[in-house]
């Protein structure tokens, strides 16, 4: 199985652009720091990625937490 990795463009949302996430990339960057959203981890010096099968499981276990 291929994981699947993305960017914090690819996780955030920018005027620009809708991400997984509708926050900014500040909020998802304050939330790994509190602890709120999973640890992104470095393929090298200058590249950062998410692993977005966690940001999937993140996103769906927000869901279920949400009482309508």
């Amino acid at each position: 199985m291929t994981q699947r990795v993305g960017r914090i463009s690819d996780v955030a949302s920018t005027k620009a652009k809708q991400g997984r996430v509708p926050v900014s990339p500040a909020t998802v960057w304050r939330w790994v720091a509190e602890g709120k959203f999973p640890k992104p981890f470095k393929l090298g010096a200058n590249v950062t990625v998410w692993d977005m099968d966690v940001v999937d499981s993140w996103i769906a276990q927000q869901s279920e937490g949400v009482s309508a």
